[in-house]
């Protein structure tokens, strides 16, 4: 199953891009916004080269960045659920 590319607004992306040049790590800004970590390096390098929204960037409404959000959490549940049914039947299998 793929997981569906994630859309987040612009005053996100300045609010990401100015924790991390108030002095917060990369890292520690990405997991405490929920980001993949290279995607807000990838910000932070748009940022400086003035083209964080680029041309043709479409704008993205609150909701629609919910959906996205909730989209890729269903996707990973929806793993974590498989996994845990394999497990169950393999577990189930050595103990009979």
């Amino acid at each position: 199953m793929k997981i569906p590319k994630q859309q987040y607004t612009s005053e996100f992306k300045k609010l990401a891009v100015t924790r991390v040049k108030d002095g917060l790590t990369a890292g520690a800004a990405a997991k405490e916004l929920g980001l993949v970590e290279q995607t807000l390096r990838n910000w932070v390098k748009a940022a400086s080269a003035g083209t964080l929204n680029g041309v043709g960037a479409k704008m993205v409404t609150p909701e629609q960045m919910e959906f996205s959000r909730l989209r890729a959490e269903n996707v990973r549940l929806k793993r974590e659920n498989d996994i845990l049914k394999k497990a169950t039947a393999y577990f189930a299998r050595d103990t009979l």
